[in-house]
């Protein structure tokens, strides 16, 4: 069967429960130009799958499925959340109300009692001081200036308009969220595996999501390459007469593949994880931030199948290990041991004089 839209999905619920079902990617089933008719299309469909020549979608079980979808709304609601939260800020923007000058969240505890003040009292001149916590950074004199502008009556009915929807939205996020987690429970011992991975212990919905679009199950890639390459984050293979034609990652993997990034992004800025930072760094001096950024989410995707294989946690002992260089290179007695101490050695006598 063909997968096109969700037009697939209906029968393969039904021929799931009795039969084994093969879903092709239109691309591995794309006929000759012209002559073309849906009939035709369906007898060349048989044909080569009687050939064994058709390459069939990995298609996770039926909790997974429904796992996956819920983690897909729920991005699509941040998504929605974001938006409002842009129009919001345009809103104060062009009423002279600069309060993103003065707070990290403009939609925050002090800046939000800020705003509902201002729209409950327009045109009123107030004291901001009793509204501001006292963690908060930024000068008072610099907060009252911020909100020195006249708010008009439209942009006030927008605002609330928009104010009124960001918490809806919220609330419907975190109804999703509740049935996640319960979708989750089963999968506790996976999800806590995963989340000993590099820049993947904080947030528990981070590891959610991944489990959701790669499964828990990994016998069905055969290698931890053919997970990276199902998940777009490798290059093509695309060589005529010799030539590389082109190395462009593919489209694949467009819910996982910016979890990753996002996660790389994080995990080359802490000191935690010495071997994807180091390894970034190589990287971007020869091929630039964004290929390297796809090799760490390489990396990544490398050790999450590694995990869930084996069902044991993360490890960079293999990436510390040491690797012959390609040339000589000469250094001193203390860049040698700046460099061991960099790789997590630590030596004896380094113990004795901290314990002395």
């Amino acid at each position: 069967m063909e997968s096109t839209g969700k037009y697939w999905i209906p029968v393969f619920n039904i021929l799931e429960k009795s039969c084994l079902v093969t879903l092709a990617h239109p691309k591995y089933t794309k006929p000759q130009r012209g002559n073309k008719t849906d009939r035709k299309d369906a007898k060349w469909i048989c044909d080569l799958f009687m050939c064994d020549m058709i390459k069939p979608s990995f298609i996770p079980p039926l909790d997974i499925r429904q796992l996956r979808d819920l983690m897909r709304y729920r991005m699509k609601l941040t998504n929605m959340l974001t938006s409002e939260k842009n129009r919001a800020l345009n809103c104060l923007t062009v009423s002279n109300l600069k309060l993103d000058d003065v707070f990290s969240d403009v939609f925050g505890k002090s800046s939000r009692s800020i705003i509902s003040y201002i729209l409950e009292h327009p045109g009123e001149t107030f004291d901001v001081t009793p509204f501001v916590d006292r963690r908060c950074k930024h000068p008072i004199e610099e907060i009252q200036a911020a909100v020195d502008g006249a708010i008009s009556r439209e942009q006030a009915a927008k605002l609330k308009e928009c104010l009124q929807h960001m918490d809806e939205i919220s609330a419907h996020k975190k109804n999703v969220e509740k049935e996640i987690l319960r979708l989750a429970e089963p999968y506790s011992i996976q999800l806590a595996l995963i989340r000993t991975a590099p820049g993947i212990s904080g947030d528990p919905m981070t590891a959610i999501a991944i489990l959701s679009e790669i499964g828990a199950d990994m016998s069905v890639f055969p290698s931890a390459k053919n997970l990276v390459s199902w998940a777009g984050c490798c290059p093509r293979n695309d060589q005529s007469n010799g030539k590389v034609k082109s190395t462009r990652i593919s489209r694949a993997g467009a819910y996982l593949k910016p979890i990753l990034v996002q996660i790389a992004n994080a995990v080359i800025k802490s000191d935690k994880y010495p071997e994807c930072k180091e390894r970034y760094r190589r990287l971007k001096a020869r091929r630039g931030h964004k290929k390297a950024i796809i090799a760490i989410c390489r990396m990544l995707l490398t050790a999450i199948w590694n995990i869930l294989s084996k069902l044991e946690p993360y490890s960079a002992a293999g990436y510390i290990a040491g690797k012959l260089t390609e040339h000589s290179v000469v250094i001193t007695q203390a860049q040698g041991l700046a460099l061991l101490r960099k790789r997590g050695y630590i030596f004896k006598d380094d113990l004795a004089a901290d314990s002395g």
